[in-house]
């Protein structure tokens, strides 16, 4: 590894890569970043991190830029950009997809399609990296049938805080593989990932039910979780004239050609307004990439580009239906009826297999992410907002939820340890084996 001053000093490490490397996607939180490593292999990544640990400066990762609240960020160390370790090679005997850390979930899609298969749960946003995702959990529109995205990892490759670059798995280092998965890069940085496929659809029939009252929502969306009618299953609360909101389930059933099912056996027994229903059949490539318009949207008007601060919460399903009508009522959360989207989906309790991924208690649960957009003519308003998360987070811990990290919320090391409850112990010993130094994803502050 070269000398710190070689380093330093690198004719490679280009103002701009640096103000990248200082900002992410919550466009909220900056730092000062000594330098940037653009990794070409996992051997770079590795020469970087033994380098930085014994000399106690900060290392992070970034894929897809999509922190939030600069968790990617390594004020005074050094951020590795994944973005070249972005090979993926599909291997269909297998039934398994290899992927490099900064790879786009995009490419991950492409690849597998290919050859009929796919993963079972996918992000929405295809523009996040492997890595990136694996680090936090991830959540898709199948997470209420086949849980997590970490739960389809068939191993890992990273590279720990002592500078070791290991592949681990259930069966080979499984301490460590557990401790990667949802563990928010703290023990060591994915370079790399083995993920399990499924056979894909060709094409699928997808619904999209407007509800006018928020009981008959979640009636239908406890309905929907508990049975397997349809593969992929959201929803949104709509803003909508006077003030108040709907609720818009949106439901998906593959099928390979013409479907061979009646409409009304699937939604028949739903209680949405038949009036507005949406139905249309799509291609399984069209579907998972419906967040690509969106995204060109939000570029051409420049939403893309202010601070997002965005919090995602896991709740009870129970007190969801109570938490959730009061919460868009107030007027700290107005903003959303302008700009922003509040995202609401089911999960089942059994399918959440990766244990750093901490859930509430229960079978039932409702994922609620507030995807705001700080408006520009209020400069105060990013503070103002980032403190309403606070208050939120509080509150649904209060009523036994949980939160998602990755979002613009203020935590202490007291916070985290209260968050990861009986899997605090077992963070923290891996922390102390495999990041000695405490110089890995510093942004998260889970440490004093």
């Amino acid at each position: 590894m070269k000398g710190s001053s070689d380093l330093l000093q690198s004719p490679g490490v280009r103002a701009e890569d640096l103000a990248r490397a200082a900002d992410d996607f919550g466009h909220i939180v900056g730092s000062r970043p000594l330098g940037v490593l653009a990794a070409r292999s996992a051997d770079a990544v590795r020469d970087l991190v033994a380098f930085a640990g014994p000399h106690g400066l900060p290392v992070s990762a970034r894929g897809g830029g999509q922190a939030l609240y600069g968790q990617g960020q390594a004020d005074g160390g050094y951020v590795v950009d994944m973005g070249a370790l972005n090979e993926v090679r599909c291997v269909p005997e297998d039934r398994t997809l290899v992927a490099g850390a900064g790879a786009p979930w995009r490419e991950v899609v492409r690849a597998a399609l290919a050859e009929g298969l796919a993963p079972p749960v996918l992000p929405d946003h295809l523009g996040s990296s492997v890595g990136g995702v694996l680090s936090t959990g991830g959540f898709g529109a199948a997470s209420h049938r086949y849980g997590a995205v970490t739960d389809w990892v068939r191993e890992v490759e990273v590279v720990t805080g002592t500078g070791e670059l290991l592949t681990c798995s259930p069966e080979r280092q499984p301490d460590l593989f557990y401790a990667v998965l949802a563990g928010l890069g703290q023990c060591a940085l994915i370079v790399g990932a083995t993920l399990r496929l499924v056979p894909a659809p060709d094409r699928v029939r997808r619904y999209r039910l407007y509800h006018h009252s928020p009981g008959g929502y979640f009636t239908d969306q406890r309905r929907l979780a508990r049975d397997a009618r349809f593969s992929q299953v959201a929803g949104q609360a709509r803003p909508v004239l006077g003030g108040t909101w709907d609720y818009m389930i949106e439901a998906v059933a593959p099928h390979r050609g013409q479907p061979p099912y009646e409409d009304e056996l699937l939604i028949g027994d739903l209680d949405h307004d038949r009036d507005t229903e949406e139905i249309e059949d799509l291609s399984y490539a069209e579907y998972l990439h419906r967040m690509d318009r969106d995204e060109r949207m939000l570029r051409a008007t420049g939403e893309w580009h202010r601070p997002h601060p965005w919090l995602t919460l896991l709740l009870p399903e129970e007190a969801a239906v109570s938490f959730v009508p009061p919460l868009l009522a107030e007027e700290a959360q107005q903003g959303l009826r302008a700009c922003g989207t509040v995202q609401l989906r089911p999960l089942a309790g059994h399918t959440l297999r990766t244990p750093l991924l901490r859930r509430p208690p229960g079978e039932l649960l409702c994922l609620l992410s507030l995807m705001r957009t700080a408006p520009p003519e209020h400069p105060d308003a990013v503070r103002r907002l980032v403190a309403a998360n606070r208050a939120l987070y509080e509150r649904a811990t209060a009523v036994g939820g949980v939160l998602h990290p990755g979002g613009a919320l203020p935590m202490t090391p007291a916070d985290w340890r209260a968050h990861f409850g009986p899997t605090w112990s077992q963070l923290a010993r891996a922390k102390d084996r495999f990041d000695p130094y405490s110089v890995l994803t510093r942004g998260y502050r889970l440490w004093p």
